[in-house]
């Protein structure tokens, strides 16, 4: 019998060969479990094997979340627990013990636990363990809780949009041989799409299970159970704590409260339900702390006085629905009026009244040199002449293509010869001053909610420096953050882990000099823009001292085999207590 639909146990098994260490077990949880052979029949199960790896997160000062999923026996019943051991050390050999327990998981939780480890020291390191009753131990996993007081430094490994069946999780282990103190993951941990939906076609043996499109509680938990078995990840995670969001495929494709684009009720039932399924599986599966309500996810850290890393929900819990394009096209093009209506409309939200209440109260209660924006989606303002827009939206042939790289060649020249005072043609510099949001599910299509956070940064009584981390886009971007000639903040964007970008959807391929040509002209068409990497998968290092915040853009040349190379390809920085304006930085 199973509890839920499970990997095969073949494919299982052979998952897992590799990556469950055969360490021996603490005295100190062996001597935690109970004698209680009476009830053998429905508590303390003999573990399978600790198969899914082991986990941190959501890192405090004094505690932090441990995490791993034990896979019961084949025999075990419908209603059977397992009582699972932990034990927390300062060393990697768990000599110096310093917590330790048992806990019991179930069915009812996908086997998964979830420990809250309270009463640690600030800013240490420390190392992890869970066993089982009959002597199964998992792999040894490394945390590390937060800083208090004065803090030198600090840095994040920021990463998103991670596709099964589009490549190999390299990305996830240079994560780990990173220096990072933790990692935030912006989203789209998983994706909910069926086999050769996204991408057209799977890479082999990396196929997605269940093979359909994942709507209830039991499919979304066999999706995270298959994405827990690639040694890349478990590697991530046994190495650092994490701290996460979800994004939209965690649910389904381009969410917001109430539907998404690929949610039909007529045939996969109620959205609530599967939004409800999601956020349970999203709990049981991650190191992320949970609350009373499993809809709010928004919430804070302090790395000393350095950073505040303030965690928003821009996807799921308040989002109005998207607006589209097509709404607003005449037989003469956009109708502009129309569309900027629906822009201005207050009722449409982002964040919701709750959660951007609570951002002014972490803001304004901030004491941090630095306050960072862990949230999903593109927040810089990114407007392009429409005509490009048009041409990006029907790339249906060779042709098109070349029409479209034509047509950013001969804008951006212009754009350029603008910006010098130089004359250019009529019709050119038309076009060029009809601009519309790339991406009206990013914040460029929630302007009233864009606008109500700057206010609430601009309306500080301290100067703020705001640095906004981004994913969703599956590409690389910086930007400065403006409102009107003011600078508010800067936005580093991750490009993706797996999920292919602009490469696709502009069509240039893995051609390096069209790429290259494409990123210089939308670079130059887009105002606050200061740079795109369209076309490669890769994490951000962002590290923060009380000077400056930098950022690395750390990119690997290969997903389709486990042989690789990752280097650094561009670094940023911007001054604490400047303009805030973003600047290049040498790479030696």
């Amino acid at each position: 019998m199973s509890h839920t639909p499970s990997l095969s146990r073949r494919r299982f098994l052979q998952s897992v060969a590799g990556t469950a260490s055969a360490v021996s077990v603490p005295a100190v949880i062996t001597g935690c479990f109970a004698d209680d052979d009476d009830n053998e029949s429905s508590r303390n199960l003999t573990v399978f094997v600790f198969g899914h790896g082991v986990a941190s997160g959501d890192p405090l000062a004094d505690a932090v979340i441990l995490w791993t999923r034990v896979t019961p026996d084949e025999s075990a019943t419908a209603d059977a627990e397992a009582e699972v051991g932990y034990t927390l050390a300062t060393d990697a050999a768990m000599t110096d013990v310093v917590a330790s327990g048992t806990v019991y998981t179930d069915a009812s939780r996908d086997y998964t636990v979830k420990v809250d480890v309270t009463g640690l020291s600030a800013g240490t390191s420390y190392y992890y363990q869970f066993s089982g009753k009959d002597g199964e131990s998992s792999t040894v996993g490394k945390t590390k809780t937060l800083p208090e007081g004065s803090v030198s430094s600090v840095k994040l490994a920021v990463c998103s949009c991670a596709n099964f069946p589009a490549g190999l999780f390299n990305v996830y282990q240079e994560i780990a041989d990173s220096d990072a103190d933790a990692v935030v993951h912006l989203g789209d941990y998983l994706y909910e799409y069926g086999t050769n939906e996204y991408p057209t076609e799977d890479a082999e043996g990396r196929e997605p299970e269940p093979s359909v499109e994942i709507t209830t509680l039991a499919q979304y938990r066999q999706r995270y159970a298959q994405y827990h078995i690639d040694a890349n990840l478990q590697a991530a995670h046994a190495a650092k704590p994490f701290i996460c969001v979800w994004d939209d495929h965690e649910l389904a494709n381009d969410a917001y409260k109430d539907g998404a684009e690929n949610h039909d009720e007529t045939t996969e039932g109620s959205f609530a339900d599967r939004r409800a399924a999601a956020e349970q599986a999203y709990h049981e599966w991650l190191p992320i702390r949970t609350g009373s309500d499993n809809t709010h996810i928004y919430r804070a850290f302090d790395f000393g006085d350095l950073v505040r890393l303030h965690m928003l929900d821009t996807r799921i819990l308040a989002r109005s629905k998207q607006l589209d394009y097509t709404n607003y096209m005449t037989a003469s093009g956009l109708d502009t009026t129309a569309f900027m209506t629906a822009m201005a409309d207050t009722s449409r939200v982002l964040l919701g009244d709750e959660q951007s209440a609570w951002f002014g109260n972490s803001l304004a209660t901030s004491g941090a040199t630095w306050d960072v924006l862990g949230q999903q989606v593109l927040m810089g303002r990114m407007y392009i002449p429409a005509d490009i827009l048009t041409a990006m939206a029907s790339l249906a042939t060779v042709e098109d293509q070349q029409a479209l790289a034509t047509m950013l060649e001969t804008y951006a020249t212009a754009k350029y010869m603008q910006s010098l005072g130089m004359d250019i043609d009529a019709d050119v510099a038309a076009a060029l001053a009809v601009t519309a949001p790339y991406n009206l599910d990013a914040w460029d299509g929630y302007e009233v909610a864009r606008q109500l956070l700057y206010a609430q940064i601009a309306g500080q009584s301290r100067d703020v420096n705001l640095v906004a981390l981004a994913g969703d886009t599956h590409n690389a971007w910086a930007s400065q953050l403006t409102q009107g000639d003011s600078a508010i903040g800067v936005e580093f964007a991750t490009p993706s882990v797996t999920s292919p970008g602009l490469e696709v959807y502009a069509g240039f391929g893995s051609d390096a000099a069209l790429q290259a040509s494409f990123e210089s002209a939308i670079t130059i068409l887009i105002d606050d823009l200061k740079y795109l990497n369209a076309g490669n998968r890769g994490f951000m290092l962002v590290t923060f001292t009380p000077e400056k915040a930098s950022c690395d853009w750390v990119f690997v040349d290969s997903i389709t085999s486990s042989s690789y190379i990752a280097n650094t390809r561009k670094r940023m920085q911007v001054m604490a207590g400047s303009e805030l304006t973003l600047e290049n930085v040498a790479l030696s």
